[in-house]
């Protein structure tokens, strides 16, 4: 429970309500320290109880029932939170995404224009990668041979980058928003167990 209470201070110190990625570090902090929070109050609530398991609603339970209870209900706070975070998120990685693809179009559609094309030839010459003496076909099809090789490299980055997305996204909202139900679920078993 010190440990919690300690990260979420050292959180709320920064004092930014207003930031959405204040928000998203409040609610990761709570969803990340929450599960040593909620081993403490069962061990606190399972040693009154075999210390002395005839006793009634003790203060002690009472107060493992509060504290559970008001977790429970940060968490479900952060639930919401954490949803919108996760859409924002996806929303600006898709929004890069859209950016290169419009990009590598544009890559392919200079792939048809002739003056490209001998530009890339003249680099090519200029670098020794196309030989001087081949003919004018030769030279159009290793400058197309070069840009093709190029557009294909820029299109697995892009694959790779939508797997990544598509990684983070998921793992944000299994790890982030299903901890937080989890422990929710968690924390309301604990604070009617301890005041029953």
């Amino acid at each position: 429970m010190l440990l919690l209470g300690l990260q979420l201070l050292a959180v709320l110190a920064v004092n930014g309500w207003g930031e959405e990625s204040f928000s998203q570090l409040l609610a990761s902090t709570l969803a990340n320290q929450s599960p040593m929070a909620f081993v403490g109050l069962l061990l606190m609530l399972l040693g009154s109880r075999l210390e002395d398991p005839q006793a009634g609603r003790t203060p002690l339970r009472w107060f493992v029932g509060i504290l559970s209870g008001l977790l429970a209900l940060a968490l479900l706070i952060t639930i919401p939170v954490s949803i919108n975070g996760d859409r924002t998120l996806t929303d600006q990685a898709n929004q890069a995404l859209l950016a290169q693809k419009g990009q590598l179009e544009m890559a392919r559609a200079q792939l048809q224009n002739p003056q490209v094309i001998e530009q890339v030839i003249a680099q090519g010459e200029q670098t020794g990668q196309i030989p001087a003496t081949a003919t004018n076909e030769q030279k159009q099809q290793a400058a197309k041979t070069f840009m093709d090789r190029q557009l294909k490299q820029a299109d697995s980055q892009l694959q790779q980058a939508e797997r990544r997305r598509d990684l983070a996204s998921n793992q944000r909202r299994i790890g982030g928003t299903g901890t937080a139900i989890v422990l929710l679920v968690a924390f309301a078993l604990l604070a009617l167990v301890a005041v029953l």
